[in-house]
């Protein structure tokens, strides 16, 4: 236990991570400003309250879990994603680590945390992979769907320019119009998509 004032200390003010510790009454024994300003959503402070009062429900059956861990391994970092109440009746997604907090006599005394909000990262991560899909179907639609009337445009614009019967003629155009129109048609499904 002898680190974890010093990590305390360290970390009391920090803007971006939060330090917090759990007794063996599940309640919470420290808690650094930053987990205060984000989480106590008008309660005053968190210390001396319940760990699961800024929880998902369903979170916390995680935390438990990873307690659990804590004590059957001291001394090992376990990790935890939680879903936090943000005071506006979401959530924030947090990515904690955990480990025991084990007295000089060799007895637990609760458990200490380390988190930070990782919310933006996860929603840019999912923009991200929405932008990447995105370009996938356009590379595909460029690749294979521009093509045919590209090609029959280029191929008809020759036919065109060395038929010289006039009814032919026309017929060729005609089909240049429709490919036209169908290039058209793909070019502006392409623009719809990066809209």
């Amino acid at each position: 236990m002898n680190s974890y004032p010093q990590i305390n200390q360290l970390l009391k003010e920090s803007s971006y991570f939060y330090t917090i510790a759990i007794g063996m009454d599940s309640l919470y024994s420290y808690v650094n400003a930053n987990y205060d300003r984000n989480f106590k959503s008008g309660m005053g402070t968190l210390l001396g309250q319940h760990f699961s009062i800024t929880l998902h429900p369903d979170d916390i059956a995680i935390c438990e879990e990873a307690g659990a861990l804590c004590f059957t391994q001291p001394g090992q970092l376990f990790p935890a994603t939680l879903r936090k109440h943000d005071g506006h009746g979401g959530y924030v997604t947090t990515q904690w680590e955990m480990q025991a907090i084990i007295n000089n006599d060799g007895q637990p005394e609760g458990i200490f945390c380390i988190g930070y909000n990782i919310t933006e990262f996860l929603d840019t991560r999912s923009q991200l992979t929405t932008a990447h899909t995105q370009l996938d179907e356009i590379g595909f639609m460029q690749s294979h769907v521009v093509r045919k009337p590209l090609a029959n445009i280029i191929g008809l614009t020759e036919l065109v320019a060395e038929e010289t019967d006039q009814d032919k003629r026309q017929k060729l155009c005609a089909m240049l119009r429709e490919s036209t129109a169908e290039l058209d048609r793909v070019i502006k499904d392409i623009s719809d998509k990066t809209d």
